[in-house]
């Protein structure tokens, strides 16, 4: 596909034929399984159990072993994000198993709850850069990279405000299936404690150390600075064409996972992420005409 932004004239219409233009274009995206997005988690969880045998085992090095876990641990988050939004399939449709077999199992490597995940997800996108009420609102007020890395150390920190973002979130909602996912998070994090403690008994402390804790901390950090921060900061306008902005990733945009688009999953959350960059340079000049805060041309690939 063309990488070229498109430049078709619209300065003649109205915000209702900008809008019709933009769900047309959008449309053409969605709706339609993205095989790449479908292997992407088979393959990293698939990846990421592996390297406990074959670490163990010695037959390949605990520092290249926490290496490659490093990377499955920052991958695991995207397709649960697709299943979040019922990218894979919707409810009632025939591959809707699929959609929810994808949306928990490829967070085994983060030990997250899916339904806790898409239960804040789905307030973040209703409430984007409202402070009370978006759950990522306290990962997007850092002045700086390190401050925005400060921040996400410390909510590793029992007590500290941004560590309990989410269960503020779930409690707001209110309902049974919030109260239940905040159980489930509970039962995986115990669960999560206990594989530690059985390494740590015969053994393998510094295995479950670089293979699982270390890499989740940090692969949940590269996440928020890339989906939260970076897409949102300083996090201060609210509204559909303002709360997200676009901007450049130090080796392109799949170094930020599709994130410099990020703009075009907020509009339109039910286009797959490995749609988001060629959505975003069809819709370029019906953004540019809302005055979103858009990358220049030049960089907005």
């Amino acid at each position: 596909m063309s990488k070229v932004i498109a430049d078709y004239d619209v300065s003649g219409l109205d915000d209702a034929e900008l809008t019709k233009m933009e769900r047309e274009i959008a449309r053409k995206y969605m709706d339609k399984l993205s095989i790449p997005m479908v292997v992407w988690p088979i393959l990293n969880v698939g990846c990421w159990l592996a390297l406990w045998p074959l670490v163990l085992t010695g037959i390949i090095p605990l520092w290249l072993g926490f290496i490659i876990a490093t990377f499955n641990t920052t991958l695991a988050y995207l397709p649960s994000h697709e299943a979040q939004h019922d990218i894979y399939a919707r409810p009632g449709e025939k591959l809707r198993w699929l959609n929810e077999a994808i949306g928990h199992l490829s967070l085994i490597p983060m030990a997250y709850s899916y339904k806790v995940l898409k239960l804040t997800h789905m307030e973040h996108h209703k409430n984007t850069n409202t402070p009370e009420l978006d759950p990522d609102h306290e990962f997007n007020n850092g002045a700086t990279l390190w401050d925005t890395i400060k921040i996400n150390i410390q909510s590793f920190q029992p007590g500290s405000k941004s560590s309990a973002a989410y269960a503020n979130c779930l409690e707001r909602v209110g309902t049974q299936e919030a109260k239940n996912a905040y159980l489930t998070q509970i039962a995986i994090l115990v669960a999560q404690m206990a594989v530690f403690f059985v390494c740590a008994a015969y053994g393998y402390a510094l295995e479950a150390l670089l293979l699982w804790w270390l890499p989740m901390k940090i692969g949940i950090m590269y996440l928020r600075i890339y989906l939260s921060w970076l897409p949102h900061y300083p996090g201060h306008e609210t509204g559909r064409y303002k709360d997200t902005r676009g901007f450049a990733s130090w080796l392109g945009a799949w170094s930020s996972l599709g994130m410099t688009a990020h703009i075009v999953h907020h509009l339109h959350p039910r286009i797959p992420l490995d749609k988001t960059p060629a959505a975003l340079r069809e819709l370029y000049p019906i953004l540019e005409a809302r005055d979103c805060d858009l990358l220049d041309r030049e960089h907005a690939h």
